[in-house]
């Protein structure tokens, strides 16, 4: 019996790994092995991964001269092309003999497909038929040429003139001869299966593929169920904008003292921690109410809960409460750390599946382009080309066309000042509350720069009651925007700034933390629970999207992560008012002062386990195109 330690080596190209299963056989001058199934288990054939097994013969091989790979469709998953390196091959008996193993390399550098029959690699040298000494390889340069052959004909387009290849479209191409480059080959191959999930480990085999590379979706996935971890992306994750400061337990909310004593810190009351500052507010009515959807057929389900959250004394901000819907009842449970795991665990993925909504329609929609677009609007209605604030603000306004009137009830220009809006909700003290540290400083510099900009064309009271122009674009935004409770001290500033700000939530963000579908479901297939007990973890698989619908939304979030072509950093401007005298002085100004920001928040992010890079000003687009 011989042994043989092989190791599979796929390319490093993010398409390049596959979920089929890979079949080997090692072929001797004097047999064969049989097919031995190289990705089982945890070894996978991830991109730039290494698979190594142990190949065992019954009899002698002789000298080995090929390798034999074969893909096979897995059962549920897509049939994906895989990029092969190469595999090395390394004889152990020569270890148990002491000599020093020799290690064979059989280059493939190619794509295999599951159509394929096998394809065979040699190791060796280049070398003329005539110099080949063994028959199986003469014999392996036979088929391979007529396999080629078979699919690469010649054909006649025009009478005298060379013959060209006998196809129709590149598609017909084999893709060893064809371009690639990075898409969203490991989702795309699932947008057929409109079923749910039948496991956590086929969900983490996806996962495997599409955030093998994104260390931050790789943290997400290993800390999605911990109570700090949701707390922590209460303040620094996808959408920070909802989390408040409370004093005072909303009404509607079925606790009492007793209830969540256990979870506070000890000889405390919650009383007492209330008047402290160190409960803190989930409040997602906003969705109460709201139609779900239809997908695949099935109907869909909202809940809009209520979540406390509380400051404990190692500085972690931890849900100790979670109540799935508004109106309190004895079919409303409020779910408490203490309940069964399942139990807890799934009402947390409620929480993050309103959240979710939230982020899309509110924080990011609402708030960033609708808000966009009035400033646009109102700017090019009212303000010439030639006007100062035009110019300042022509610059980063790319929207779009429709209000959320329910949200937009809800929201003021104070809350769209990112100082006015921290201080309100109780957030600007906060420890690790990375957003808003660096949300304050970048505000603050464009603050600057704005208010600079401003001063150069009104310096008197007198030049703005006297500017018409100006007048009338503030006036248009108050009757075509928030007509209600608006005021205007922080407009211009809200106009120019706080799309920046959030938006940038949306594109590099909330992709790192959706990566891992359960902790941000786009939508849940069943209702919110009534009663507690009873759940298990297989069963919270039943509540989630199905799996057309999950790849589906990330196909989307990963499209809107990529950059505009034609994108530029923020208070970079190509226009050339910007290039000449005051504001070429104001621009550079502003500039030095992010790129200090930039400096400080990469420094220290080299000290974090989890950086925090998304309000870093090199990052930030100067519009709001996406």
């Amino acid at each position: 019996m011989s042994e043989f330690e092989v190791s599979v080596h796929t390319s490093p190209g993010p398409t390049c790994g596959t979920f089929s299963r890979l079949w080997l056989s090692l072929i001797g001058s004097q047999g064969e092995t049989p097919p031995f199934s190289v990705n089982e288990g945890d070894r996978r054939l991830l991109p730039g991964s290494t698979c190594t097994v142990l190949v065992q013969s019954n009899g002698s091989l002789g000298r080995l001269v090929l390798v034999r790979l074969r893909l096979e469709v897995r059962p549920g998953f897509p049939a994906l092309d895989w990029h092969c390196s190469r595999v090395e091959v390394c004889r152990l008996a020569d270890r148990q003999e002491g000599a020093e193993p020799e290690t064979q390399v059989f280059l493939c550098d190619r794509w295999l497909q599951t159509a394929d029959e096998g394809v065979e690699l040699r190791s060796g040298k280049l070398c003329l038929l005539q110099d080949e000494t063994e028959e199986k390889l003469k014999q392996h340069r036979l088929r391979q040429l007529q396999r080629q052959q078979e699919l690469i004909r010649w054909r006649m387009i025009v009478d005298g003139a060379p013959q060209s290849v006998d196809m129709n479209s590149v598609s017909e191409l084999m893709p060893n001869l064809r371009y690639t480059r990075a898409d969203l080959t490991y989702l795309k191959g699932f947008t057929c299966r409109a079923e749910t999930w039948t496991s956590f480990s086929e969900l983490e085999t996806v996962f495997s593929h599409s955030g093998h590379q994104n260390s931050i979706a790789r943290f997400v996935q290993a800390h999605w169920k911990d109570d700090w971890y949701f707390g922590h992306q209460c303040l620094n994750g996808s959408n920070p904008l909802l989390l408040r400061q409370t004093r005072l337990l909303p009404p509607n909310l079925s606790v009492t003292a007793g209830m969540l004593q256990p979870f506070l810190r000890e000889g405390s009351s919650l009383q007492r921690e209330l008047q402290e500052g160190r409960i803190y507010l989930l409040d997602y009515e906003v969705l109460d109410g709201v139609p779900a959807n239809v997908v695949n057929g099935k109907q869909t389900y909202l809940s809009a809960p209520l979540c406390l959250l509380h400051l404990n004394q190692q500085g972690q901000l931890v849900p100790i409460a979670i109540q799935l819907q508004q109106n309190p009842g004895p079919q409303n449970p409020v779910f408490l750390p203490s309940d069964p795991g399942s139990d807890w665990l799934l009402a947390k993925i409620w929480v993050r599946a309103a959240d979710f909504q939230c982020h899309q329609l509110v924080s990011h929609y609402l708030k960033t382009h609708v808000m966009g677009e009035l400033c646009c609007v109102a700017t090019l209605r009212q303000l010439p080309d030639l006007h100062p604030l035009h110019q300042a603000m022509g610059s980063g306004l790319k929207t779009l066309p429709v209000l959320l009137s329910r949200a937009s009830a809800r929201t003021t220009y104070r809350s769209l000042c990112v100082p006015d809006d921290l201080e309100d909700r109780g957030l600007g003290n906060l420890p690790h509350s990375y957003f808003a540290q660096d949300a304050l400083r970048v505000w603050d510099a464009l603050h600057r720069f704005v208010v600079s900009w401003v001063n150069v064309y009104y310096s008197r009271d007198d030049d703005v009651q006297l500017d018409s122009e100006l007048q009338h674009w503030i006036t248009d935004i108050n009757t075509h925007g928030f007509t209600h409770n608006s005021g205007s001290a922080c407009l211009l500033y809200t106009a120019v700034l706080s799309e920046h700000l959030e938006h940038l939530l949306l594109p590099l963000l909330q992709l790192d933390f959706a990566l891992w579908m359960p902790n941000c479901p786009a939508a849940m297939l069943r209702p919110p629970p009534q009663v507690k007990g009873g759940m298990t973890e297989d069963d919270i698989l039943s509540f989630l999207p199905d799996i057309n619908s999950t790849c589906r939304v990330l196909m989307t979030l990963v499209m809107l992560s990529q950059p505009a072509h034609d994108s530029v950093p923020l208070c970079h401007y190509n226009e050339a008012i910007f290039a000449d005298g005051v504001h070429r002085r104001l621009v550079e100004e502003v500039q030095g002062q992010l790129t200090a920001i930039s400096e400080d928040i990469a420094e220290r992010n080299s000290r974090l386990e989890l950086p925090y890079p998304y309000l870093c000003p090199a990052h930030i687009e100067n519009s709001v195109a996406i």
